[in-house]
């Protein structure tokens, strides 16, 4: 709802700008301008600079620092191949594994040292490369990841926007997905019968915990919570600092190390 709102928000400012500068011209070439090319001029200047802030917009997100590139590298243990859309950290043998989708406008490959160290315990793991870095442009992208692999069982999984998404995916596929895993996430969807895990930081502020707590309704009744005394909402990926969070009081590698030891717990048979 609050993108949506964000986009109304956009076209009527740009519905604005687009008049008034339509207005100006008018004013100061002193010429007449019919109404109909009037409005034609101002509906086409709303998309332009619609466009225009999206663009800008989009182009605004998180990066990865360096630290995260370090495990996009190959191992004895994992080893790392890069596809069209996505990358796939194939650890252990398994016969489990987890696709993720990255947080809204964050470099996906933030997520590379959660991933590659998830692999490293033992669950290979998909980290999805999302256009524009938003998630809701490629929802369904988990579905070419399941048809190109033979797992027993698939997860999905994603931090904060991207778990949302990923939980739409799962209550629409629930024939293809096994569990979900959010991430300072919440599920707008009803994802009953599906295994549910829920993990958060105690020191998390972008997280919308009212709306977290009323779509606990959409989890299944034997959903796990676990919340990490001292965790913060970035500390799931490598990109720094985001703007509205709190200082978290553990490491990024203590919250993520806890994270890995929760999945895993999850996932066991």
């Amino acid at each position: 709802m609050t993108y949506v709102l964000l986009v109304i928000l956009a076209l009527v400012v740009c519905l604005i700008i687009s008049f008034l500068i339509t207005y100006l011209i008018y004013r100061l070439t002193k010429r007449r301008i019919k109404k109909g090319i009037f409005v034609l001029i101002t509906i086409c200047g709303t998309f332009i600079n619609f466009i225009l802030i999206g663009f800008i917009y989009l182009g605004i997100y998180y990066h990865a620092d360096s630290s995260a590139k370090e495990y996009l590298k190959s191992s004895e243990d994992v080893t790392v191949v890069k596809k069209k859309g996505y990358y796939f950290f194939d650890g252990k043998a398994s016969n489990k594994a987890i696709i993720f989708y990255p947080g809204a406008k964050v470099e996906y490959t933030s997520y590379a040292p959660l991933m590659y160290k998830l692999a490293e315990s033992g669950i290979d793991t998909f980290l999805v490369d999302m256009p524009f870095n938003i998630a809701f442009l490629g929802s369904n992208k988990a579905s070419e990841i399941i048809d190109s692999y033979s797992y027993e069982s698939f997860y999905i999984s994603g931090h904060s926007l991207g778990g949302t998404v990923a939980s739409i995916f799962a209550a629409n596929n629930k024939d293809k997905i096994k569990g979900v895993i959010l991430l300072a996430s919440y599920s707008t969807k009803s994802l009953n019968s599906l295994e549910c895990l829920s993990i958060y930081g105690s020191n998390d502020g972008v997280l919308n915990k009212k709306k977290y707590d009323e779509n606990k309704k959409n989890l299944d009744k034997n959903y796990k919570e676990v919340v990490i005394e001292g965790g913060n909402h970035a500390n799931f990926g490598n990109y720094g600092f985001q703007k509205g969070d709190k200082k978290s009081t553990i490491s990024k590698d203590s919250q993520q190390k806890l994270t890995i030891d929760a999945i895993n717990d999850f996932l066991k048979p």
